[in-house]
């Protein structure tokens, strides 16, 4: 069977799956003010931090239209999974879940699966990885559905700021709060819920003590690590995230380790030089 994954661009594609054929970003807009950055291959990191921390406003965010998903959608490939940021971050699971019910009104019936990510970044790229794993191992697709839903269900999301500033435009955090988190330089280690919103897991003194710590509830809370793969994307940070790959592979028995640079959205969610961990 012909099958094609579409990702949000909420979720960072490695080279490997860009040119593999089977894989279709579907692009979010950031806004910095009144600046519209759509969040495709011509996303400028470095330009969006800065516009970012020179701005006295958190950046907004709009999801892809259902157009965009129909648009999609329209292909030769037999079955089409979706994968989008969690449903409780973003409306980008719901305008999917529309697109879908728009093109099998005006098209006619076709397998098209969407699945709530529950997670972000590099979470939704592991998803898209297992259910493209699936597909090429000629598993049944009702049976990827369920395996899929299974391996969402066991993902873990972890990531740590570096800076608490986006939290505190966002409103998410209060100035004195953020204020004394930055005077005692502590930084939080936030991760997923198992409905995808985002919760405080703990906190630790500097970055290398947050990191290590993540990355130590992680390994803690893998089961079988040998048959998972540990992803890190990082936003600005590599050499941080290339560190914390090494490490990774000393303290733990994964499958795969691999490091990726965030794309647009996950650049606005873990700001400049934060860490994004996911098993």
């Amino acid at each position: 069977m012909s099958y094609k994954i579409i990702v949000d661009s909420c979720g960072e594609l490695p080279a490997k799956l860009k040119v593999s054929g089977h894989f279709e970003t579907v692009s979010l807009e950031i806004f910095v003010d009144d600046y519209c950055i759509v969040d495709d291959e011509s996303f400028d990191q470095a330009d969006f931090l800065r516009r970012m921390k020179e701005s006295p406003n958190c950046p907004k965010s709009t999801c892809p239209s259902p157009e965009q998903y129909v648009k999609a959608y329209d292909c030769e490939a037999e079955h089409v999974y979706v994968v989008t940021l969690s449903s409780q971050l973003s409306g980008s699971y719901n305008s999917a879940q529309l697109g879908k019910k728009l093109y099998q009104e005006e098209k006619g019936v076709k397998d098209i699966h969407v699945f709530d990510s529950k997670s972000a970044s590099v979470g939704e790229t592991l998803i898209a990885m297992k259910i493209q794993e699936l597909e090429e191992a000629g598993v049944a697709y009702e049976e990827i559905i369920a395996r899929t839903d299974n391996f969402i269900e066991e993902l873990n999301t972890s990531f740590v700021l570096e800076s608490l500033e986006a939290l505190r435009k966002n409103g998410r955090l209060s100035n004195i709060k953020a204020f004394v988190a930055g005077a005692l330089n502590i930084k939080p280690v936030m991760g997923a819920t198992p409905e995808g919103t985002i919760c405080q897991l703990g906190q630790a003194r500097g970055m290398a003590r947050a990191i290590d710590k993540m990355m130590k509830d992680l390994v803690e809370k893998t089961k079988n690590p040998q048959e998972k793969i540990f992803a890190i994307s990082h936003c600005n940070a590599a050499k941080r995230a290339m560190a914390a790959a090494e490490k990774i592979k000393e303290i733990g028995n994964f499958k795969e380790v691999f490091v990726i640079d965030t794309a647009g959205i996950s650049s606005l969610y873990a700001s400049d030089g934060g860490i994004i961990m996911v098993v």
